[in-house]
């Protein structure tokens, strides 16, 4: 050990560990031993085993006395695979960070212990590292600057901005890195990936590496100002030195000639057609949600071209999951929803596809389970709405397909501020421009208005609700207007409560307003 841990040339962790370890697996080792602190970022191809070279240098720190803690970060989806070989291969043990550990130091040492204190090396997954739950202790436990410490930054790049501006677009995961990454002595990423083709969002991925190297906003120009602090190989430079990569080669199949009834045509088919009614379910709801919807058919298109059987598995799973959230109460999937992740969400672990594909879902549970369930009788108060044909098309697709359908609306007409139009002219230009233009329906809803809000008298009273009432058994209360503001950019709450009670009180209270003329018929057109 003295001898190795003054001469950078000597190695001592590739005899330490349980692994056939190939010529080009040294080179990481030998440029972090020759950095007096190693900011190195491993950007080998895929394959090529950045694991394993983190982990010899890994296992090489600490024989040297260099590092005596150690935090890997990485994806969440990963992070047994790497405690495994951590453990299998270098004889390291981590412990996972997550919150069934920090359950677990709570309840045995109480609520005071920083579970950082409990043990010398973890591995937690990039999103707590945002989460203030997990991210402020870990910066008491780090300090200003910790001696001996070393990160380990699995998928490196999804802390690079991804906009091309000139500083870019920094997210939580980059500021994130940002503060916590200085803390530590050593620094050690890893990615295959570690350009994303815009020049600044490199350079300030590296200056998270290294600050005293690279800035953010100045390009790195030229691989001499790489070369000491990146390590970066891909296979084809590998197979002509050394071989062992065997060369992929693609040729491609030309199949003709098949009758129209052939079942690869006839499923091609069917899932066209099933893309072609989501687009149709869809076609009124903001653009997000709707490219939302399209990406998991274009994930059950990728799985059919890519084989029958992983098509199979991939559309036996989505209709388990539809079928589920259909099922599911509706408050259930509206608060997932209306909630982002937690860091401990399985929603976390997600791509930003899927994401975007369940959440698609669940806007499709939320209006099924209660406008687009409703059997008997819908009742909708709103004090405002804006595009009828978006803020009706579930409501009026519904009454179309079942004309037997009670659909009735209580809706505000507004008289502007010094507006002296008289008071029938205002409710017939209201009644022309919704029957006209906001509903989309063939089939017409009963709507009611509240006369005081076009009274010229200054008594001024407005239907200021805004409820649901589905089939005398559920009701939903909400902040939102049908108004584009509440659909795409406000802060808005709603509870939806599943009893025939405060259901059938709430139709009770509607009817008796008109009953007494308080709410009056809007004319048809």
């Amino acid at each position: 050990n003295c001898v190795t841990a003054t001469d950078p040339n000597l190695f001592q962790s590739p005899f330490r560990a349980g692994i056939k370890i190939d010529a080009y697996q040294m080179e990481p080792l030998r440029k972090a031993l020759r950095l007096a602190r190693v900011n190195l970022f491993i950007a080998d191809d895929t394959g090529l085993g950045k694991t394993i070279e983190a982990g010899l240098i890994a296992r090489e720190l600490l024989l040297r006395k260099k590092a005596r803690t150690i935090v890997v970060a990485t994806p969440a989806s990963v992070l047994e695979q790497w405690k495994g070989e951590m453990e299998e291969r270098f004889g390291l043990l981590f412990v996972i960070l997550d919150r069934a550990y920090l359950a677990q130091v709570r309840r045995e040492r109480g609520f005071g212990v920083n579970p950082w204190r409990t043990h010398s090396r973890f591995l937690v997954s990039h999103n707590l590292l945002i989460d203030p739950a997990y991210a402020d202790p870990l910066r008491e436990w780090l300090g200003d600057l910790s001696p001996g410490s070393l990160l380990i930054l699995d998928e490196a790049h999804h802390a690079a901005p991804s906009s091309g501006g000139r500083y870019g677009i920094e997210t939580k995961f980059t500021r994130a890195i940002r503060d916590l990454g200085g803390r530590f002595e050593h620094r050690l990423f890893l990615s295959a990936t570690p350009h994303n083709g815009h020049s600044n969002s490199f350079a300030t991925l590296l200056e998270l590496l290294d600050p005293y190297r690279f800035t953010r906003g100045v390009p790195v120009r030229g691989k001499s100002v790489l070369e000491d602090v990146m390590v970066r190989r891909i296979k084809e430079d590998i197979r002509e030195v050394q071989g062992g990569f065997p060369k992929r080669e693609v040729r491609r199949v030309v199949i003709d000639g098949l009758p129209d009834d052939a079942p690869e045509l006839v499923l091609s088919r069917l899932l066209d057609e099933y893309r072609s009614v989501r687009e149709t379910r869809f076609e009124h709801v903001p653009a997000r949600t709707r490219a939302a919807a399209g990406l998991l058919v274009v994930g059950l298109q990728q799985k059919l071209l890519s084989s029958i059987e992983a098509f199979a598995i991939s559309l036996a799973r989505h209709r388990k999951t539809a079928r589920e959230q259909w099922a599911r109460f509706a408050s259930q999937a509206a608060f997932r929803f209306a909630t982002p992740p937690d860091a401990d969400d399985d929603r976390a672990e997600h791509t930003d596809e899927e994401n975007a594909a369940e959440e698609a879902a669940q806007i499709e549970a939320v209006n099924v389970a209660t406008v687009g369930s409703a059997r008997h009788s819908i009742w909708v108060c709103s004090y405002a709405f804006f595009d009828g044909p978006r803020a009706f098309a579930t409501l009026a697709g519904r009454l179309d397909a079942n004309p037997q359908l009670k659909v009735m609306l209580l809706l505000n007409i507004e008289r502007r501020h010094g507006d002296t139009t008289a008071a029938d002219t205002l409710v017939r230009r209201f009644a022309d421009r919704f029957w006209g233009k906001e509903w989309p329906g063939n089939s017409r809803p009963r709507v009611y208005y509240d006369p005081r809000s076009v009274a010229d008298d200054g008594r001024g009273g407005v239907l200021h609700a805004q409820a649901v009432v589905v089939d005398d058994e559920a009701v939903f209360v909400t902040s939102a207007n049908l108004t584009e503001a509440a659909f795409d950019r406000n802060i808005e709450l709603g509870f939806l409560v599943r009893d025939r009670t405060l259901a059938t009180t709430t139709v009770l209270h509607f009817q008796t307003l008109i009953e007494q003329d308080l709410l009056q018929l809007l004319p048809s057109s």
